[in-house]
């Protein structure tokens, strides 16, 4: 990728592939369209799917949800869309608040024993009273299309063929997507969840990256957001990521999903203000959320040829 940066007074003329774009002092960053991506993913995902159905191989994932959970709904309707969208076969599991852990260990033993069920989703958050690391260690590894299984976690950390967390999967095809090189490069991930934070490190790590994970308790927080190459925000707190925090030509991705007082989703991420230091950055929406379904659905093909591969050692 050929970038010649011509500086003339205070203007700044960029030569992008033979295409010239004139920045002023108020430069934009390079939209990372998650949603553009995500979509051609689904459609080669879709012509996948359509080649095992000849095969007789037909994909299936099963959602389990517990309570009512009004996030989770919409969530659970998405996965549905997508999986109506592809041709991936869908069934889903919606359990009374009031399930016993032993109640809901048992469905997913039930759905790791049915041959045409090729993935197994649990939605959460579950509600108190159940203990979702247990629920997670009850679902099989070769149908573990969260990647949130012991097996799955290990796999990663040791670099093995393994089912990849989805929102962390999605982060690395745009990073591929875009061109975006990570080795030798500083990336600081502010957020330690098991779901998004500790899996990325991993990612990054086996991109050769050098990888910081920042959280609640780490001090002086700005020091090391401003020497990061990459920064990801992942902590689910609104604009708290603000221009002074970023390095001139950074590349920020934006994990977050909040409501502001309109009800607007935002980010993570102050974006009006960082899009203006950063040379890549993730919107919200249309950022990393469709990445997140679209890598599911990637999910569930693999283990659909994975489970009826003879010679697979996944």
């Amino acid at each position: 990728m050929l970038i010649t940066v011509i500086y003339i007074a205070k203007d700044i003329f960029l030569l992008y592939n033979g295409q010239k774009f004139e920045r002023n002092e108020g430069r934009m960053a390079t939209i990372i369209e998650g949603k553009t991506l995500a979509k051609k993913i689904r459609e080669n995902l879709k012509i996948e799917c359509e080649e095992l159905k000849k095969q007789g191989i037909k994909p299936k994932l099963a959602v389990i949800m517990v309570g009512n959970n009004p996030a989770s709904k919409v969530y659970v309707k998405n996965k549905s869309k997508a999986c109506n969208e592809i041709g991936i076969e869908y069934e889903e599991h919606f359990l009374e608040e009031t399930i016993s852990q032993q109640e809901l260990n048992d469905l997913i033993k039930k759905l790791n024993n049915e041959k045409e069920v090729n993935g197994i989703l649990l939605q959460s958050p579950l509600p108190e009273h159940l203990d979702i690391n247990q629920a997670f260690k009850a679902i099989s590894y070769r149908k573990d299309v969260d990647g949130f299984t012991p097996s799955s976690v290990g796999k990663l950390v040791m670099g093995g063929d393994t089912f990849i967390s989805c929102t962390p999967y999605g982060v690395m095809k745009m990073f591929e997507e875009y061109n975006i090189e990570l080795t030798g490069k500083d990336v600081v991930i502010i957020g330690r969840s098991n779901i998004v934070g500790k899996p990325l490190a991993q990612c990054c790590l086996a991109n050769n990256a050098t990888v910081t994970i920042c959280h609640s308790r780490t001090k002086d927080l700005k020091k090391h957001t401003q020497r990061a190459d990459i920064l990801i925000a992942a902590i689910g707190k609104a604009k708290f990521v603000t221009k002074d925090m970023v390095k001139e030509g950074a590349v920020v991705v934006d994990v977050g999903i909040n409501r502001n007082e309109e009800g607007k989703l935002v980010g993570d991420v102050d974006f009006d203000e960082v899009e203006k230091v950063a040379s890549y950055i993730t919107p919200v929406p249309g950022g990393v959320g469709p990445m997140t379904i679209a890598m599911l659905m990637n999910n569930v093909i693999k283990a659909a040829k994975e489970q009826n591969n003879e010679n697979s050692t996944f």
